[in-house]
């Protein structure tokens, strides 16, 4: 039986950090599904198609590593779904934990699925998708924080 791991988020954009989290979840886990969750309440800045396709194309030719989207139900349901026994977070900082911590015990209450925390490179930890939304959004280039930013557009 392979250990299977959900990376969950809106991926909007899908930075460096998420692939270096991504990549070092790999070593733990025989498979991992980044779900690209769905929030009809939240406004994107990247369609939710090119968000998937961008991530597929980082991870092309890893059959270890694959992308599906989500909505209208909890991680943990969605974990049940695929078979994942385990949900993947990155930290960037203590500010990250404090606020995983309550979700990972609540998700572990109520679904019995465990969470794992993965710390970030200190060279990607100062990247957020929000910040790199506004740097975008203000016509600066986001090359150095996101793979691939020209399969966003």
């Amino acid at each position: 039986m392979s250990k299977i791991g959900v990376f969950p988020g809106s991926f909007d954009p899908f930075t460096k950090g998420h692939e270096a989290v991504i990549r070092k979840s790999l070593g733990v886990f025989d498979k991992v599904i980044i779900a690209v969750g769905v929030n009809t309440s939240k406004k994107y800045l990247f369609a939710l198609e090119k968000r998937m396709l961008h991530i597929n194309e980082i991870f092309k030719g890893d059959d270890r590593v694959e992308v599906q989207s989500f909505e209208k139900k909890l991680t943990v349901d969605f974990c049940k779904e695929v078979g994942a026994s385990h949900i993947v977070r990155g930290l960037r900082d203590s500010n990250d934990f404090q606020y995983e911590k309550p979700i990972a015990q609540m998700n572990f209450d109520i679904a019995g699925i465990e969470t794992v925390f993965l710390l970030t490179d200190q060279k990607h930890s100062a990247i957020s998708s929000s910040i790199v939304r506004e740097i975008y959004k203000s016509n600066g280039s986001i090359d150095a924080f996101v793979t691939n930013p020209h399969l966003l557009v």
